[in-house]
């Protein structure tokens, strides 16, 4: 039985009678090797876990000299180090406290399990789409088994789970895809597009959104009767991504881009090149028409603001909540420190909210 499934049995069990806080659960598994089975482990109530077989491959790899210069001991204080790491990275999304406070939560949600198995064996965890139950567990399970049985060999495929692999597991990104979607840009190439669009179509689904579409509220509207392209494309924005993250040149592009076509882009966090809040010879705007004012306030001057046509303000770091917005010193360079307003080689941390933004009134 998966490790995950054992442990959440036991400790539901144990919660529904009144015994957890009177025992431990001490997991030993040998399918653990990354961050996120370690959390799943602790969210469905593990009190330790021994990742026993991520340890022996370590160890096997010292042995082979392929850890070159590594003694067994570091290499597994390493692991650890990752592990950890990666559980305080994962803890900090939502941000509640030490691990124990996570421990049997279940603060996630179930795809593809059928929701008669989560409410027996995960009580309390979400699964909106329903999915598998035992028997198909079971039945993947014998399915892994039977492969790392095959041809005499006791060696279970890698699968291509972390990295697309040939005849391993399907990604949505894959190498051909790529190949003619960069082709199509490069040759600025509307056949080689639609090829490129025709073959994302043609893939099984992947992600849940693979299953959707659009639902007809009628007969279709003729076209004289739509909205003009150039009236639509008013309404394109493009996220706030900062010239750090993109590099000067695609944050550039960007902006010209959706300047061209009467769009807007948004600056993101990070400040602007001043030289960009004029024309260029050819009447191009690299001028983005949203500044955005992050926490850090990294790049904000009062010239900044007035070179907009909308501000936003991130009220709190969307995709990093719990943890803010962090740029390593090696990445602060001369030319973002510039922009930045700050020195060249010191690590930038945009707090998780603005520390003076609580209530309306103050964003007011």
């Amino acid at each position: 039985m998966p490790m995950i499934l054992t442990t959440s049995a036991a400790h539901s069990w144990l919660v529904a009678r009144g015994l957890r806080t009177f025992c431990s659960l001490n997991v030993r598994s040998a399918e653990c090797i990354d961050p996120h089975y370690f959390a799943v482990l602790i969210g469905v109530g593990a009190t330790t876990v021994n990742a026993w077989l991520a340890r022996e491959s370590i160890l096997d790899r010292v042995e082979r000299g392929l850890l070159d210069g590594i003694s067994a001991e570091q290499a597994v204080a390493n692991f650890r180090t990752a592990i950890d790491w990666g559980l305080l990275k994962i803890m900090s999304k939502m941000g509640i406290s030490v691990i124990s406070s996570y421990r049997g939560g279940c603060n996630f949600e179930a795809v593809g399990l059928s929701r008669a198995l989560v409410a027996e064996f995960f009580p309390g965890m979400p699964s909106r789409i329903s999915g598998i139950g035992t028997l198909g567990i079971e039945a993947k399970l014998r399915g892994i088994h039977a492969r790392g049985r095959s041809d005499g060999a006791d060696i279970i495929p890698i699968g291509g789970f972390y990295k697309a692999r040939r005849g391993g597991e399907a990604h949505a990104w894959g190498a051909q895809l790529m190949h003619a979607m960069q082709a199509a840009v490069n040759g600025n190439s509307y056949a080689l597009w639609k090829k490129f669009s025709a073959g994302l179509r043609a893939q099984q689904p992947i992600h849940l959104r693979d299953l959707l579409d659009f639902k007809p509220l009628g007969p279709a509207v003729p076209l004289d009767e739509v909205e003009s392209i150039t009236s639509i494309r008013k309404r394109f924005v493009t996220p706030g991504m900062s010239l750090g993250a993109l590099s000067p040149e695609a944050h550039k592009a960007l902006n010209v881009a959706m300047n061209r076509i009467g769009a807007k882009s948004d600056s993101g966090e990070g400040g602007e090149e001043p030289k960009h809040y004029h024309p260029e010879p050819n009447g191009d705007n690299p001028s983005a028409k949203i500044k955005q004012v992050a926490s850090g306030r990294f790049g904000v001057t009062a010239e900044y603001l007035n070179q907009c046509t909308g501000l936003e303000i991130k009220i709190a770091q969307g995709a990093k909540p719990g943890e803010g917005g962090q740029l390593p010193g090696f990445k602060a360079t001369e030319m973002i420190a510039r922009l930045r307003h700050s020195t060249p080689g010191v690590t930038l941390i945009s707090p998780p909210l603005h520390h003076d933004i609580y209530s309306i009134e103050d964003l007011a």
